[in-house]
Formats: C-alpha cells, sequence, structure tokens
C-alpha cells in the first residue's frame, strides 16, 4: 500500500496565502496527500490584521504556529524575526514530520523555515523562483531559497532558464506558470453593487487601486517615493482611491501612518489591512489601474487587462506585460503614467494584453507532478553545471 504523503503548506502573510489557496485545496483533496498548514509572520499580527482567520474562514484546519514577534518593524527588530523564525519553525517541523515543505517567494519567515527545514533533512517544494527584484533584499532571499529547496515549479520560460544557471537539476524544474493567474482564473468576482456594500465606499467615475510597500533596498526604504505618490494622487480629481497597507518589512509602520494620514485627510479614500484574495480581485476589475510597487501589479494585474503603474526599483528585473508603465518615484514622473493611464491610445492597447505568467492551469499541473517526484534521493543535490 502507497504510504500517504505529509505535505506541509507554509504560508506567511496575506497575499502569499492568497495565491496558494488553490493549490492547498487541491492537496486537501487529494487521496495521495494528508495537507498540514504552518502559519506564521504577519498572519499571527493583530497590527496586519490577524490573517490567519482567513485561513480558519475558508475551512482550513491550522496545524500549527509560528509567532515572529512583528510589533516593531526596524532592521534589527526583522533580523530578531528571522532568529526565532529559525527557532520555531525547527520545533513545529520536528512535531508535525513532514514528508515535504512547500514554500512560495520571498520573504525573509520564507528563508527562515528553509533553513530550518534543511538542518533536518526534510525536501522542499519551492514555488515562484528563478524571479527578479532588484530594488528589494527578496532578490537575495529567492535565490537562496531556490539553492536550499530540491523541486522548483516556475512561471516563466525565463525564470525557469535562471533557476537552471543556479544550478539546479533541470529534472527537478518544472515551468507552471503563474499560481496568482490560475486563482483569477477560479475566482468568481463580487458585484460592482455588492463590493462597494462590502468595502463601505461607493466608486466614481475614475477609481485607483493603491498598494505600495518598503523598497528594502533603498536608503530611506521607499519612505519619501510613497510622500511623492501621495503628492501626485492628491492632485487628482473626481477620482476614488483605494489603499491596502504595506507588508510587514522594515520601515513599513512608517508608510503605514503616510497612507492614514492621506486618508483621514481626504474623503476619496480609503485605506484596508488586507482585503483578502476575492475582494482585491474585486477591486481590481473596478478600478483603472493599480498604482504602487507589488508583485501583483506586475503578475495578476495583467489578466485582468487593466494598467499597471510600476514606481521605482522594486520590482526591477521582472519580466512585465505590455500593460504595465514603469516611472520614477518623482511626483510629475507618477503624474505623467497617471495621465498616460487615461489617455484612449493606451486603453486600446489593453484589450490585447497577453500575461507572460500564464493563463492559468498552474495548480492542476502541480498536482500531476506531486504524486512522482522522488522524496528519498532529493536530499543530495549535486551543482549542475550549464554546458
Amino acid at each position: 500500500m502507497t504510504k500517504i504523503r505529509n505535505l506541509l503548506v507554509v504560508t506567511t502573510s496575506r497575499a502569499e496565502y492568497g495565491i496558494l489557496k488553490r493549490l492547498m485545496h487541491a492537496i486537501n483533496l487529494s487521496s495521495e496527500f494528508n495537507l498540514q498548514i504552518l502559519v506564521s509572520g504577519s498572519h499571527l499580527s493583530k497590527f496586519h490584521g490577524n490573517t490567519f482567520k482567513e485561513i480558519e474562514e475558508d475551512n482550513f484546519n491550522i496545524n500549527s504556529r509560528v509567532d515572529l514577534k512583528l510589533e516593531n518593524d526596524q532592521p534589527k527588530d526583522i533580523a530578531n524575526s528571522f532568529s526565532l523564525g529559525i527557532q520555531g519553525f525547527s520545533k513545529e517541523l520536528r512535531s508535525l514530520e513532514p514528508d515535504l515543505i512547500i514554500i512560495l517567494g520571498d520573504r525573509f519567515e520564507i528563508l527562515s523555515a528553509a533553513i530550518a527545514a534543511m538542518f533536518l533533512k526534510i525536501p522542499i517544494a519551492h514555488l515562484a523562483g528563478g524571479e527578479t527584484t532588484e530594488g528589494a533584499i527578496d532578490e537575495s532571499i529567492r535565490h537562496a531559497v531556490t539553492k536550499l529547496s530540491h523541486f522548483h515549479f516556475v512561471a516563466n520560460q525565463n525564470y525557469y532558464q535562471r533557476v537552471l544557471q543556479l544550478g539546479e537539476n533541470p529534472e527537478n524544474v518544472f515551468l507552471v506558470g503563474g499560481l496568482g493567474v490560475d486563482a483569477i482564473c477560479h475566482t468568481k468576482l463580487l458585484p460592482r453593487n455588492t463590493l462597494e456594500k462590502d468595502l463601505g465606499f461607493k466608486f466614481n467615475k475614475k477609481n485607483l487601486l493603491i498598494t505600495f510597500h518598503p523598497q528594502t533596498l533603498a536608503k530611506d526604504s521607499g519612505m519619501n517615493q510613497m510622500k511623492n505618490l501621495l503628492s501626485a494622487l492628491s492632485l487628482l480629481e473626481n477620482t476614488q482611491l483605494i489603499f491596502t497597507m504595506p507588508n510587514a518589512d522594515p520601515n513599513s509602520s512608517v508608510i503605514r501612518s503616510q497612507i492614514e494620514d492621506f486618508v483621514m485627510k481626504n474623503k476619496n479614500s480609503i485605506s484596508f489591512d488586507s482585503l483578502g484574495q476575492l475582494r482585491y480581485f474585486s477591486c481590481i476589475s473596478n478600478v483603472d489601474a493599480v498604482i504602487g510597487n507589488s508583485s501583483s501589479g506586475i503578475t495578476e494585474v495583467p489578466s485582468f487587462n487593466k494598467g499597471t503603474i510600476d514606481i521605482g526599483d522594486r520590482q526591477k528585473g521582472r519580466i512585465k506585460a505590455q500593460s504595465v508603465i514603469s516611472c520614477t518615484s518623482d511626483t510629475q514622473d507618477i503624474s505623467n503614467a497617471i495621465g498616460k493611464i487615461y489617455t484612449k491610445k493606451f486603453q486600446t492597447t489593453l484589450i490585447n494584453t497577453i500575461n507572460p505568467y500564464g493563463d492559468g492551469g498552474a495548480v492542476d499541473k502541480i498536482m500531476k507532478i506531486l504524486p512522482n517526484i522522488c522524496l528519498e534521493s532529493a536530499l543530495q543535490k549535486p551543482f549542475f553545471d550549464i554546458n
């Protein structure tokens, strides 16, 4: 009789959970696997909305929690949380005894989980490797996680090649497309009137969604960039503004304060700690563009045939659709980009947008691959040179 494998999914933030959720459901329904869920990071932070509740509301059983004490956000605090993560993940992994852990992306919490799994000799499957974000520490973290991992599920041919360039075994690298796109394809969006009632916010003739995070390699972590963005937004007329709060990155509290102060002074704006995936996708479908520096603007928004204004260098290096307008953080440059969004010429180009992160199907591909991977020999990782 074939042994049922314990697959442990580690989730540490609202955005990452939204991408992982459909895969988690598929694993949970499979007769070949037993789903385990370990929750950590900002999910367990009241300051960031206690988003672990969204996981419970989706009828998942949370098997374990690792609290990283994310109350403070200075670099030294993040370093301390990283250390707590290695200790906490090590303890919980020993207790859960998974056959494989599944992690996504490039956050510091994910790296601490990967390090703990490495020392405990637990194979790792990494989603969304091979990507580049030159303006954030995520760049180094992502590639470090790739080298700690044994199986790789990537979103684009270029990213597939980059994982191979890092010396990974081609037999363990799989091109499946973006999980975010897959989630969009299987989400029934809220009607506009239902969304307005749920948000407590009325849309206008013009509407923008703003999601801006610290640029962790900038000297001020992007505070001046946010100041310039808010200056550009304050010049707009008859435009409703929906803000999502930043991730738990260094100095995120300062950007959060900037948003709160702006919303308090501008009645055409509203902010949310977490919209949740359904409301977030529904908002994208009802706004004219998404503005900020989030990976979502690059990997997901193009699937809605909506424009994205990508500010600064946080996402520099990612493959971008023609619907993405990249600009500096200068106030005038941001204003010019917003103006371009509303031009007839740009709106016409959106009709034929092709998302380089695929057109769905990633979860189905992963679920066909997972039963056939060889865990027994995975831990021995020779470096594969490119000939």
